[in-house]
């Protein structure tokens, strides 16, 4: 699988641990940023993340920031990407298998290693499951004009 990768100022510095992880486990990587601990604005990372996941299918990406929260709400901004804010490997598997989400948020503050690590196995292991979910996942993308 081909992972996109972006945090900002207070995700970036689990970033290296998060990449040699899922290196690990055989993926691939790019990083689209920042590269230092000088404050940006997430938006823009997500953003740039959000595209890259739309205009490459199959690829799916991670977003780190200090809660997960900021990141995910950007994230879900653009059609098509389904951005899942976990804190375990029971919400990572879910967003996968409930949800087809596509893109990883989770917070350096919150969850440590071990749990991002055991998150990445659970978020790669898992399928969408399809059947009653599939329509519900349809759903998500439609407008109601509100």
């Amino acid at each position: 699988m081909k992972f996109f990768i972006a945090t900002d100022h207070a995700g970036v510095a689990i970033k290296p641990d998060v990449i040699a992880m899922l290196k690990a486990m055989g993926h691939e990587i790019v990083d689209l940023g920042p590269f230092s601990q000088d404050r940006v604005d997430y938006p823009d990372f997500a953003h740039a993340l959000c595209t890259e996941v739309l205009q490459n299918p199959q690829t799916q990406g991670i977003l780190i920031c200090g809660s997960g929260i900021g990141m995910s709400l950007a994230a879900n901004k653009h059609v098509g990407i389904r951005a899942a804010l976990c804190h375990d490997a029971y919400t990572a598997q879910m967003a996968r298998a409930h949800n087809d989400a596509n893109v990883l948020c989770f917070g350096q503050r919150i969850v440590g290693l071990g749990v991002i690590e055991s998150m990445l196995h659970a978020w790669c292991a898992t399928s969408f499951e399809g059947g009653r979910h599939a329509q519900r996942v349809e759903k998500i993308e439609l407008t109601h004009g509100v």
